[in-house]
């Protein structure tokens, strides 16, 4: 599979995705003739919501985040003008980690929040969620929105690792703290803390 092109927002808006035509084999005068054949019409089979979600996932992991968002932005228009019944969930989530990766993480906790309201039994929410609380030092609404996702999923191994974590980071604020009120030995733990926490 070829490199998807991302369509410029002069061409056809009908399309989220523009795959590269397959490359030309031989026979080239009964590929003309069939060229000629076809109908003006795109006959094309439409992506399901399954495929596109996938797609901007892969372009996600790729970091290409802004291209991720614009296709988001234009398929939650198109549903809305094709009147779409029930909410995609996934593109939900997809456009919240565009928004984060793009730095814009009050409108990606908007979204989440959303989410978490919406499909309470959903762990990832939660996670990402929690996530975001962290990138803003929120670190006890951080710890809450992760025993959101354990409860949903008690086997949510992110969400564990994430847990011990925002726990550690805890500590560490809490043996600062003591530092600073003159408990002896709560520096040494503090800064054993931030060295567990090191990548």
């Amino acid at each position: 599979m070829g490199v998807l092109a991302v369509q410029p927002a002069s061409a056809d808006n009908t399309k989220l995705f523009h795959d590269p035509a397959p490359a030309e084999g031989g026979w080239k005068g009964l590929a003309k003739l069939l060229e000629a054949l076809t109908p003006s019409v795109d006959t094309s089979v439409p992506l399901t919501a399954s495929q596109i979600t996938t797609r901007i996932s892969a372009m996600l992991d790729r970091r290409e985040n802004q291209a991720a968002l614009d296709i988001i932005e234009k398929r939650e228009q198109q549903n809305k003008e094709q009147q779409a019944i029930g909410t995609d969930v996934q593109l939900m989530f997809l456009h919240a980690r565009a928004l984060s990766a793009l730095g814009r993480h009050d409108q990606a906790i908007d979204i989440y929040r959303n989410m978490t309201t919406l499909y309470p039994e959903l762990p990832e929410p939660w996670n990402n969620l929690a996530a975001e609380y962290v990138t803003q030092g929120k670190l006890e609404m951080a710890q809450d929105a992760l025993t959101m996702a354990l409860a949903a999923n008690p086997n949510y191994g992110t969400a564990k690792a994430n847990m011990g974590e925002v726990q550690l980071m805890l500590a560490r604020q809490s043996f600062q703290d003591a530092a600073q009120l003159g408990v002896k030995g709560s520096q040494a733990k503090a800064k054993a803390a931030s060295g567990i926490l090191q990548p």
